[in-house]
């Protein structure tokens, strides 16, 4: 638990290409902090997070879910989706999910937020939920260019649709009392971050805007980046905001590090990691 109402769940691992992971910092600035396996690949976390806001239970991204997609499995060297035994430890259900919130609909974020039902069908994992996604995003997601037709997978977000559940947003949003939606549309069109204000502290759920801790560094934008230019303004607009206001900030593919405060030693800013 990291502050009241607020809570980081994981639905396991995935591993990445270290060259797309880190764009066009050279391996040799980045070898020896991040390791790699045989095939250059960096061990990423799927990190969502689960807010008590107004009443509701809020998740904030699915992770990858578990589809049983052997290709994917074979290239981001996945294991079994564990958000819902995430959720079971902290004793809920599925059916205790009142709102769904996908920064964006590449697969490692919304992959959980369907699953197949016993008649073999599609449906939203979390049935009493309203899914909410950013209209740019759902749109990109329908008709993605070729670049990045990979990211997505279609039964991870049409049945949203089918079942009635999804809600489009326009920009920037007080979805709840105390949550603001903001769009950082560097990475993809849409993408969102989540602002949580609770109790005196700001707690902000990055998105794919700075995925790791290694990202912090302005100049560190993944080759996943449909508009690299914009993720470093929105970043460093971000993080300047964070540092001086002490927000407390979630990664969301943060494997060992998965929080912590942006602060200034001298000329210098470092991470003061959270654990939980």
């Amino acid at each position: 638990m990291l502050a009241t109402g607020a809570t980081v769940l994981s639905d396991g691992v995935f591993k990445v290409d270290g060259g797309a992971v880190f764009g066009s910092v050279p391996k040799m600035m980045w070898e020896n902090l991040v390791p790699t396996d045989r095939k250059n690949r960096v061990t990423m976390g799927l990190n969502c997070m689960l807010l008590q806001c107004s009443g509701r239970n809020i998740l904030i991204d699915t992770g990858v879910g578990p589809k049983d997609n052997f290709r994917d499995k074979e290239i981001y060297g996945l294991v079994p989706s564990r958000l819902m035994r995430s959720l079971k430890g902290i004793g809920m259900g599925p059916r205790d999910i009142d709102a769904v919130i996908l920064s964006h609909l590449h697969f490692s974020h919304a992959g959980g937020a369907t699953r197949m039902d016993r008649a073999g069908d599609m449906v939203p994992s979390f049935p009493n939920a309203t899914y909410y996604v950013q209209r740019a995003s759902w749109e990109d997601a329908l008709n993605p260019s070729d670049r990045h037709t990979d990211v997505f997978r279609v039964d991870d977000f049409a049945p949203i649709a089918e079942r009635n559940r999804l809600e489009l947003l326009d920009g920037d949003v007080e979805l709840f009392p105390g949550l603001n939606l903001l769009v950082t549309d560097g990475h993809c069109p849409g993408h969102q971050m989540a602002v949580f204000s609770h109790g005196g502290e700001r707690i902000v759920y990055l998105g794919d805007l700075v995925p790791t801790p290694h990202h912090l560094g302005l100049t560190v934008i993944s080759s996943f980046d449909y508009e690299p230019e914009a993720t470093l303004d929105q970043k460093r607009d971000v993080l300047d905001d964070a540092e001086k206001m002490g927000w407390l900030l979630i990664f969301s593919h943060g494997h060992e590090t998965r929080a912590g405060y942006l602060e200034r030693r001298g000329d210098m800013s470092y991470l003061r990691p959270v654990e939980f």
